[in-house]
């Protein structure tokens, strides 16, 4: 469908966007749409607008912390409108008015609060819609019959929400990607789905079974995503991207979720696999191997050391989705050699070319610390970039502070979480002295941000990211950016990464999953006043996790402890320990608590 562009729609697009803004809330992303301006300026456009031929064609809208009831009148003004993307952001309610929008060709509102049911028409008019992405939210209900009378649709994730009921009879021709997992669905796999369902399973017979998730069913079937398809599918996305530009704007494609579950990509179609004998890597110095993998590029080796495994490696590797994190999803890779690998695919990148992402991917990756994990190669795309990682089997201390409630978190005792924060210490004082240049030298600092060794040594990862990471972006998923001056005034430094790090010593000491993790700090316990005030009223003791608070003739060393968390956690930047004070402070207690522990050993001998 052709855009006809009238005089009225240039200056109808700048009334609108101020009007959608102003039923919004927590709009101040937003400040660049201001009366007197235009949207669509080339100098200066406003922050989230993508424009074609001087009217608005999408808008970005992800991770910018809006709720409100947006004003969906006035985006059915938006005449160029093609794309719709609010993902990552606090909207709630019953979905709005989108389907006003009969010219929409992608919409986007993964990871919001959405809820209650969509009606089963709701899809009626929205002939044109090609991308629908609608998961991570909570709708209820049964999925609307109209998904499947799109016929141009090629992408539709409806997965993590409450659906339940039948599946429709989607199918269609165009599809290449389908997620429904994690939802309440039940019955028979529709018959129109049997071209990419091979023995399909027994419908669920008994009231019990109706419960399980379809996606389950479907797993066993499909086995591992292949990597392949990571790589492959994105290069066909941005191939169709660029085709569809003039006509749609800057096209949309978000990847993530926590499962596998039902997912149909590339569907009747041929990828080509652009694989070589060659192992497809090439090597920091800069000298590519004579034996290039071909249609997608090589990998770029971050250190000397030749890793034993190429591109066309992790196109064949067995994978599955390990979560979506908040700079990019995860993949753990399995080669046939039976190399285990992590994939992370980066996004909200800023554009950089080539030659400076892999020269500043270099630094990051020659870093060389005990407790520092650095990444091993990197893919660059000019949308998307790929970075490996080795694998760590026992995971993030997030997981095993409070998800996992088997022998790993039994294990945690005082003397394991006063290695743990020692280590993280040191690990970000390493990074802190080789990117001394870079305003926040981590950025990303966060439980989930920190692997732990079979020995529980922990390994800090996701260092660095400010470096190449969107400037518009970096403020709603860099956690460095959750430091009070960075809220207030937008003001970064090296003390930011301090300010992380005393809430990951909180979060050790407590056992409370900090609400400084979730968006708008809703949920979770806000450790920072939760100490702030116990120490105050001089009730410090009872903050302490259950699981180490038993262990009572190390409670002072404990509680010392929680004072240096304290202290890294000052609302005033000048006031909070420096990272050099945070670790020497730390080792005192190390080794008051060995001295301790000596003279102890000396009794008992002696006795």
């Amino acid at each position: 469908m052709p855009i006809v562009i009238t005089k009225s729609a240039m200056v109808n697009d700048a009334e609108a966007l101020l009007k959608i803004k102003q039923s919004l809330n927590n709009s101040q992303f937003l400040d660049s749409w201001k009366n007197g301006t235009q949207p669509c300026d080339e100098v200066v456009r406003w922050v989230g607008v993508v424009c074609g031929k001087g009217i608005v064609t999408t808008l970005r809208l992800r991770s910018m912390q809006l709720s409100g009831d947006i004003d969906t009148s006035a985006l059915a003004q938006l005449q160029g409108l093609r794309v719709l993307n609010l993902v990552n952001n606090s909207f709630s309610g019953p979905i709005p008015e989108f389907n006003k929008l009969g010219a929409l060709k992608a919409i986007y509102v993964s990871n919001n609060n959405f809820s209650g049911e969509i009606p089963s028409g709701f899809f009626t008019k929205m002939v044109s819609l090609k991308k629908v992405w609608f998961d991570k939210n909570n709708f209820t209900g049964p999925i609307p019959s109209s998904l499947a009378q799109l016929p141009r649709l090629l992408e539709l994730c409806l997965d993590s929400n409450n659906f339940w009921g039948l599946i429709p009879s989607i199918g269609q021709q165009s599809l290449e990607t389908l997620n429904l997992s994690s939802n309440n669905l039940s019955g028979d796999i529709p018959s129109s789905l049997s071209r990419v369902v091979r023995n399909p399973p027994p419908p669920l017979e008994e009231p019990p079974q109706k419960s399980l998730k379809i996606a389950y069913a479907l797993m066993a079937l499909s086995g591992f995503l292949l990597v392949s398809m990571i790589v492959a599918i994105y290069l066909i996305v941005q191939k169709r991207k660029r085709e569809e530009s003039d006509e749609m704007g800057m096209g949309e494609r978000d990847f993530g979720g926590n499962t596998i579950g039902l997912r149909i990509s590339s569907i009747g179609r041929k990828e080509e696999s652009g694989q070589s004998s060659g192992s497809g890597v090439e090597k920091s110095t800069g000298r590519k191997s004579p034996k290039k993998g071909k249609g997608f590029g090589d990998l770029t080796v971050l250190n000397n050391i030749n890793p034993g495994f190429g591109l066309s490696d992790l196109m064949r590797a067995g994978a599955e989705v390990l979560g979506n994190g908040s700079v990019g999803s995860s993949y753990k890779a399995k080669l046939s050699s039976g190399l285990i690998l992590v994939v992370k695919r980066l996004k909200e990148m800023n554009k950089m070319d080539a030659d400076e992402f892999r020269a500043e991917m270099t630094r990051l990756g020659g870093l060389k610390h005990p407790n520092v994990l650095a990444p091993l190669a990197c893919h660059y795309q000019k949308e998307e970039k790929l970075v490996i990682y080795e694998h760590i089997p026992k995971g993030s201390l997030l997981y095993i502070l409070h998800g996992d409630r088997g022998e790993s978190h039994a294990n945690l005792n005082w003397p394991t979480r006063l290695k743990i924060i020692h280590g993280i210490a040191l690990g970000m004082s390493y990074i802190h002295t080789k990117l001394a240049a870079l305003a926040l030298p981590h950025g990303n600092l966060k439980s989930s941000n920190v692997l732990l060794s079979p020995d529980n040594e922990p390994l800090v990862v996701d260092y660095g990211l400010i470096s190449i990471i969107d400037g518009n972006h970096a403020a709603s998923v860099l956690m460095g950016y959750q430091a009070p001056e960075a809220i207030e005034s937008r003001s970064i430094s090296p003390k930011c990464d301090v300010y992380s790090l005393g809430i990951v010593i909180l979060e050790i000491l407590t056992g409370k999953f900090p609400s400084q993790y979730h968006k708008n700090n809703k949920g979770g316990t806000d450790v920072v006043q939760w100490v702030r005030s116990a120490i105050q009223e001089r009730r410090e003791a009872e903050l302490l996790d259950p699981g180490i608070s038993a262990n009572r003739h190390c409670i002072g060393e404990m509680l010392k402890l929680l004072h240096v968390g304290a202290n890294c956690t000052e609302s005033n930047p000048n006031k909070r320990l420096d990272i050099r004070e945070a670790v020497r402070r730390i080792e005192e207690i190390l080794v008051e608590g060995r001295s301790v522990d000596d003279s102890r050993y000396e009794i008992s001998q002696d006795g």
